[in-house]
């Protein structure tokens, strides 16, 4: 299959397959891009891969200064221009991955197709919070809190303990990503969250005005979207959500069943697009 690397902006995007129609693929914490490479090898027949590791998620130390919201936004926006400057593209998200995609669709709904979310779904709308219980907000406010003081830990202290921090925390969220990639510089976003880093964490209300496919893990201490998001999601014509028997890393845990989602989707909407 076609396969290339380009430089956008001093990121390295990966462009894989061939097809009419660009999948733009977003990984969370811990990850990489090499999250997606199962994904890849079952869409690249079909469809043209695209994926990047994020800016801030580098393994090295250094690699990449922490980016605003904004500046995460712009350099994703960029990506699309590059690959995609004729049409809008389909983006596949996981984790903080959905977060940052979310509002890339927010603030350029023209060049984005559709949304393929896996486990983050309406996470800063007041339906969600509502959704939890007391122990579960506790539990949330606890993890991201060890991770974004692992992260200040680094940044202000000793980065050797915010390193044992961080695989600490991923290995207690059985994290697939090996230990020796995993450094305390990823916890960025949790530190924008709760210390405001680079601005904090400023997003618009998850609303997309584009298509959207749902999957998410059932077999989690909780969910990462409201009721109301699925059920929103499953009243639409052309939007949908699907439960898995998994955890939080859906495309790892099933990713027969999930890719067999995915293809079923991306080639219903192509079979819409035809007919019209």
């Amino acid at each position: 299959m076609a396969s290339q690397e380009i430089q956008v902006n001093g990121i390295t995007v990966h462009i894989e397959g061939q097809g009419p129609r660009t999948v733009l693929m977003l990984h969370g914490w811990p990850d990489t891009l090499r999250v997606w490479d199962g994904t890849v090898q079952a869409l690249q027949a079909h469809h043209r891969c695209v994926r990047l590791t994020l800016p801030g998620f580098g393994t090295a130390e250094g690699a990449a200064p922490t980016p605003t919201v904004d500046e995460m936004v712009a350099s994703l926006l960029a990506v699309i221009n590059a690959v995609s400057p004729g049409e809008p593209v389909t983006l596949l998200l996981h984790d903080w991955g959905c977060i940052f995609g979310y509002e890339l669709a927010m603030r350029h709904p023209e060049r984005v197709a559709a949304i393929v979310a896996v486990d983050i779904g309406d996470y800063n709308a007041g339906a969600f919070l509502a959704s939890l219980s007391v122990r579960q907000k506790l539990f949330v406010a606890s993890y991201q809190l060890w991770l974004a003081t692992a992260w200040a830990l680094g940044r202000y202290v000793h980065g050797g303990l915010a390193d044992r921090m961080t695989r600490f925390m991923a290995r207690t969220m059985r994290c697939p990503v090996p230990p020796d990639q995993l450094r305390w510089t990823m916890n960025f976003p949790y530190a924008m969250s709760w210390f405001g880093l680079r601005g904090g964490l400023k997003t618009s209300p998850v609303k997309p005005t584009c298509p959207v496919l749902y999957v998410f893990g059932e077999r989690k201490p909780f969910m990462f979207h409201s009721p109301r998001w699925v059920h929103t999601l499953r009243a639409s014509e052309d939007g949908a959500a699907h439960a898995l028997r998994c955890g939080h890393w859906v495309m790892l845990d099933q990713p027969e069943a999930f890719h067999a989602l995915l293809l079923r989707w991306l080639a219903g909407r192509e079979r819409r697009k035809s007919s019209r």
